[in-house]
């Protein structure tokens, strides 16, 4: 049985799949501000958000894993 291999979609294309599937980015406020960003410049879907929200979106599972 022959099988069809499809390449996999261009790593440019992968921020909007993200927005388009509803993903939303968490911006680390400290060192958000340690830069002196501006809020005006972060992508679509993104915010600023510490430990807690992200704690929240881990939920009560028993194993959450993030890179902070």
């Amino acid at each position: 049985m022959s099988r069809r291999v499809h390449p996999p979609p261009p790593l440019r294309s992968l921020p909007e799949r993200y927005a388009v599937g509803g993903g939303r980015y968490f911006v680390c406020p400290i060192c958000f501000d340690a830069k002196g960003l501006d809020e005006g410049d972060l992508i679509a879907g993104a915010e600023l958000a510490g430990t807690v929200p992200m704690w929240q979106w881990i939920g009560e599972d028993d194993a959450g894993t993030f890179s902070y």
